[in-house]
């Protein structure tokens, strides 16, 4: 039974309500003033708030607490240590001090750096992030912590996320104060990201060696039914499906995720959850946060939760849509139109700066969107293609049409859906249609950005969104302090900027190929694979703008790009030898058993004089022995070319390889075995098909 949800909402949360009840009434107003106006910590604040997150976890029931921090792995890292101190009488009393809050030393030689740091130059920091509140989470208190390197050196996803955050605040509150905004003193960037995932029975997945070691299915012949129906979006939960989210949702609740929305995604044993908008700093912890539980219930209902993004070839795979917005600190959103959007300049000038953001920033884009799982997902019929361009829809591109003509845009009148039934009120429709083929579609007061996908932190995505975002209101805000007259300049700005960047503009289907023709024309990048994007990243624009907000060092730039494509090629050569192994130790001697078995039948036609050449048995006897010989010779193609792999040092070079080399003998060893999975008898099959996978929950 569902607890009250106001009453265990937050619980498990050292929110705001917690530290008001529990802080003495000076020490909160510091903290506060920390919080909002980013000031330094005093001790005695630190040693006053964790005394009371102390008290409160033991309260809560828990014996340790951890700095949690989200380094470049993709996930998050814990390292637990006891409240608990000795006393001389041997005795121990539980403690924890404003030091320990604040600072923690985990060892960072073990983590990701592209070279930033030796093997050997093991200290490392994580620091106390308080903008985003402390949790309990399986009996330890969990305090969220940037993470950095002895030298100063960013290691972890937070940190810039940060930096970025503080950027967009800077710049947007210096330009709408310039365009006559005297109440804002502060702009947030918001985000409510969208997260799918599929569930499958926990018994049949761990018989799946590809799906245990690398998340995807690295075999699996098409079954006789997918989606073509289109009956398991929106449709009825299944009762199983239904007791996993409840149990999510309450474990969500708790610590204080807006958990709000739960439905059938497109594919089979696919689901999605959408959580209420929040700050960009703690919607990325929290989707953290998210994917964690989301694995963590499924066990405890026997199932597993995949949220690779391509887990199953053939149907959907799974994104995770990033809706990002501004709002201001007396809560206007700078992304809603209003009724008239031709007369609400902050808005258009939002929109513009936007738009110019994405244009300049197409490879940041794609870059912050990129792995080798998301590779196999960007250009299906699920997920826009590896192209930049943003949906408006026909409404404000006709505005913005108008504005580089130097007119006065006009904006329609919302048209009635009429229902033709006359108990059902008619209603009014939206001005613009959803497109859910664009990888950046404007969506009422918001942009969503659907390239992300599934198993990625939104804090790199939303890092180069507000960066860029940033730099654009930045140079606005430059020619607005150089001109007398700020309307006259914003009109011009406006008109130049819908001028050099309405290329990124495109309201109609992204997944035809005459898009992508249209595309190559207006010379939009399309950067199909992670090889293809990633060397990017060094780009000298792309430092030029990171360097020049204070986002990253040019060092750091250079070693997550390492890091990116060092992962590329790390995931693949995972991926290669866990199909050779599967191709050696289960599907060959399966295969083998059975056109043994074949081959037995064969002869004994042959014996009493039934078998002609046209006999069923002999072709399918000679078709299982030709394709054992193919799948025993692309295995060996196969692990070629994975020495190949492990002989080139130099990850640009490896990735590379992997584009050209190793995935085309994946792709080519897979074609063989999905062949054989659709003739060999179903009890030789060594591992549950795609049909017991989608439809056994």
């Amino acid at each position: 039974m569902l607890k009250d949800v106001p009453e265990i909402f937050g619980s498990l949360v050292f929110n705001d309500d917690v530290m008001s009840a529990r802080l003495p009434r000076d020490i909160y107003k510091s903290l506060h003033k920390t919080i909002e106006e980013g000031k330094s910590l005093d001790i005695t604040v630190a040693n006053a708030v964790a005394a009371a997150m102390k008290d409160w976890a033991l309260e809560k029931g828990a014996t340790h607490y951890t700095h949690w921090f989200q380094p470049l792995t993709g996930i998050t890292a814990e390292k637990h240590d006891s409240f608990l101190e000795p006393q001389g009488d041997g005795k121990v009393i539980m403690e924890f001090s404003g030091k320990a809050l604040i600072k923690g030393e985990p060892d960072a030689s073990s983590f990701p750096s592209g070279g930033l740091r030796e093997t050997f130059e093991a200290r490392g920091y994580t620091a106390w992030d308080p903008t985003s509140y402390a949790f309990i989470k399986d009996d330890s208190l969990c305090i969220p912590t940037i993470f950095c390197s002895f030298g100063g050196e960013v290691l972890d996803k937070k940190t810039p996320l940060l930096r970025s955050m503080e950027v967009i605040d800077a710049k947007a509150t210096r330009l709408l104060r310039l365009m006559g905004d005297d109440q804002v003193t502060r702009v947030n960037s918001t985000v409510g990201p969208e997260q799918e995932y599929f569930l499958v029975d926990k018994n049949l997945y761990k018989k799946r060696r590809d799906l245990v070691v690398t998340g995807r299915t690295l075999f699996g012949a098409k079954p006789p039914k997918g989606q073509e129906l289109d009956d398991h979006y929106f449709g009825v939960i299944k009762p199983r499906i239904k007791a996993f989210m409840q149990e999510l949702n309450e474990e969500l609740w708790k610590l204080g995720v807006y958990a709000k929305t739960e439905h059938n995604e497109a594919a089979p044993a696919q689901h999605e959850l959408a959580p209420v908008f929040t700050t960009t700093n703690i919607a990325a912890d929290q989707n953290q946060l998210t994917m964690e539980i989301m694995k963590k219930v499924a066990d405890r209902h026997g199932l597993a939760c995949l949220l690779h993004e391509k887990p199953f070839a053939g149907v959907n795979g799974s994104g995770k849509h990033n809706n990002w917005s501004l709002s201001t600190n007396y809560g206007k959103n700078l992304f809603s139109p209003g009724k008239k959007p031709q007369d609400n300049k902050t808005f258009l000038v939002c929109l513009c700066a936007v738009l110019e953001a994405v244009d300049r920033s197409q490879d940041l884009l794609r870059i912050a969107s990129a792995s080798a799982g998301n590779d196999h997902r960007l250009g299906a019929a699920e997920a826009p293609p590896a192209i930049m361009s943003t949906f408006l829809g026909d409404e404000l591109t006709e505005i913005l049409d108008a504005i580089e003509r130097g007119e006065h845009g006009e904006n329609k009148k919302a048209e009635k859906v009429v229902t033709g039934v006359e108990v059902l009120p008619d209603f009014k429709k939206d001005t613009t249609d959803r497109n859910r083929t664009s990888p950046i579609a404007f969506t009422g007061n918001k942009f969503e950005f659907r390239m992300l996908g599934s198993s990625f932190s939104i804090a790199d995505i939303n890092t180069v969104i507000n960066t860029a975002v940033a730099d654009s209101f930045e140079r606005l805000a430059d020619r607005l302090e150089a001109t007398d007259d700020i309307e006259a300049e914003l009109d011009k700005w406006m008109s130049e900027t819908v001028t050099a960047h309405k290329r990124i503009i495109f309201n109609g289907n992204n997944y035809t190929q005459e898009w992508i023709d249209e595309a190559h024309r207006r010379g939009l990048y399309e950067l199909k694979t992670t090889a293809d994007a990633v060397p990017l990243f060094v780009s000298e624009k792309n430092i030029e703008l990171f360097t020049k907000h204070k986002i990253f060092t040019k060092s750091e730039i250079a070693s997550r790009c390492e890091i990116m494509l060092d992962s590329y090629s790390k995931v693949l050569h995972i991926e290669g030898l866990t199909m050779i192994e599967m191709a050696r130790k289960e599907i060959l001697p399966a295969v083998i058993t059975y056109t043994n078995e074949v081959a037995q039948s064969v002869k004994l036609r042959q014996d009493i004089g039934v078998c002609s050449e046209n006999d069923a048995t002999l072709r399918l006897c000679k078709k299982l022995t030709k394709l054992t010989d193919d799948l025993y010779s692309k295995t060996k193609e196969l692990d070629s070319a994975v020495i190949g792999l492990e002989r080139i040092s130099n990850s640009l070079e490896a990735s590379a390889y992997c584009r050209d080399v190793l995935l085309p003998a994946m792709n080519s060893l897979r074609a063989i075995a999905d062949e054989l999975e659709t003739i060999v008898a179903e009890k030789h099959w060594p591992y549950p098909s795609y049909s017991e996978l989608l439809f056994n929950v």
